[in-house]
């Protein structure tokens, strides 16, 4: 499972595992309150029952004293300092534990019948402690009492740190348990947005025109604004190649009377002035079909396609009667079945430039072939010809560049060949062999 920095999986996971982490922080403080308050109260109860005892132990003597004649036998109260303490005040009289020492608990002001609070030890260590004022009758009458027991509050802090310590693994794997199943649910709700992904990449390739509302809902407001953004620009693109459709055919008659008034100066004995007038309207007729060309690219290409093969066997076949291909040899091999998205006219203009640069410039031949290559087709037409300067391969399918300024060539074939391949994300690569050259024609290919 990936997730890049500023993805939303990303974004959700971490925020997802934080809330987790806080969420399980507040649980282990709310039960570890929850015990303590648990532990206090059993410490309470036990200390209840203490000072229940002392209470039946205590005496009122002969001589109207407060004797203990049997004193509790637990050994924290025998140990000095110990935190566990008992006191017992009457009028004039004060027993306490062994464990106290010689130090006194200063009790509470008495408020009521039972007190339970915190008192300071003889360490200054925290007690947790219960008073509480009981009468006793004598002959003499009632002798009011008072009676603290405590407990020292570490012994409380410990068992808490011991139940912490015995949770934390627990909400440890707790912890895990829900970052787990964080991560699958956030993995099961993006799953739909795979969708969009094929889509787009879908619309990338021509494959479709729309996303269409097939998307989930949270991201279908996003998928309407992107068709609506795709319909205004293929109307501005319709728009664009009619005008550029308009413009093209416009100029073919003028270029037609052109090359008629180039005729009557050669008739009226002007040739060179003829032969100037031919080479600029055939200049302007080519820019004209190329800007012809491109505008048909501009129109809907998704459902064009072609068998790249059969292309490259008809463009051999004219070749092969013209008076410079007829010297030449030219062989077509590959597999057949290889479907470009690419209209036939289209390829057969592109192909057909690219071979009829390799017929005026090849020695003995030319060779074209079509193969395959993952989801890509792949054309070749080579030739046994001089080349190319390795500086002009790159500059070659701009405009007007010429190998041969002796022909009456126009320049632009590469460069039109190139627009073809691009307007369907393919692409053109020249390179020279040894000897020879080669063009190489890279389009996307059909299933």
């Amino acid at each position: 499972m990936r997730a890049r920095r500023g993805s939303i999986r990303l974004r959700l996971l971490v925020t997802g595992a934080f809330s987790v982490a806080l969420a399980l922080l507040l649980a282990a403080g709310g039960l570890a309150l929850l015990f303590d308050r648990h532990v206090e109260r059993v410490a309470a109860g036990e200390l209840s029952d203490r000072l229940e005892h002392l209470a039946s132990a205590a005496e009122i003597g002969a001589d109207g004293a407060l004797v203990m004649p049997a004193p509790p036998r637990d050994p924290l109260y025998r140990r000095p300092f110990s935190g566990h303490y008992w006191q017992i005040e009457a009028p004039g009289a004060r027993l306490r534990s062994r464990s106290l020492w010689d130090h006194v608990l200063v009790l509470p002001p008495a408020t009521g019948e039972t007190w339970q609070g915190e008192l300071t030890g003889p360490l200054d260590q925290p007690l947790l402690a219960l008073v509480r004022r009981i009468t006793v009758a004598t002959p003499g009458g009632d002798l009011p009492l008072r009676i603290a027991v405590t407990m020292d509050r570490a012994d409380l802090d410990r068992a808490r740190a011991g139940f912490l310590r015995d949770l934390a693994p627990y909400l440890a794997l707790l912890g895990l348990a829900l970052v787990t199943t964080l991560a699958v649910a956030v993995s099961v709700a993006l799953r739909p947005l795979s969708a969009i992904e094929h889509r787009v990449a879908a619309l990338g390739r021509d494959r479709e025109r729309r996303i269409g509302a097939e998307v989930p809902a949270e991201v279908l407001p996003l998928a309407r604004q992107i068709d609506a953004l795709l319909e205004n620009r293929q109307a501005e693109v319709e728009r664009a190649r009619l005008r550029a459709g308009d413009l093209a055919h416009g100029l073919k008659t003028p270029l037609q009377a052109l090359m008629g008034e180039a005729a009557r100066l050669r008739d009226q004995g002007s040739p060179d002035a003829a032969a100037g007038i031919e080479e600029i309207a055939r200049t302007m007729h080519a820019h004209v079909d190329r800007e012809l060309a491109r505008a048909r690219l501009a129109s809907d290409a998704a459902r064009a396609c072609c068998d790249a093969l059969d292309v490259a066997r008809s463009v051999a076949a004219v070749l092969r009667r013209t008076p410079r291909g007829e010297a030449l040899r030219i062989e077509v091999e590959g597999a057949a079945g290889i479907r470009v998205r690419l209209d036939r006219a289209d390829l057969a203009e592109a192909l057909g430039a690219l071979a009829e640069n390799a017929v005026r410039h090849a020695r003995s031949g030319v060779a074209v072939a079509c193969v395959r290559a993952g989801d890509q087709a792949v054309i070749r037409v080579r030739d046994d010809g001089p080349g190319a300067a390795p500086g002009l391969l790159d500059l070659l399918p701009g405009r007007g560049l010429r190998l041969d300024e002796r022909d009456g060539g126009t320049g632009l074939g590469l460069a039109i060949a190139a627009d073809i391949a691009g307007a369907v994300g393919g692409t053109l690569r020249l390179r020279n062999l040894d000897p020879g050259f080669e063009a190489e024609l890279t389009l996307p290919a059909l299933a």
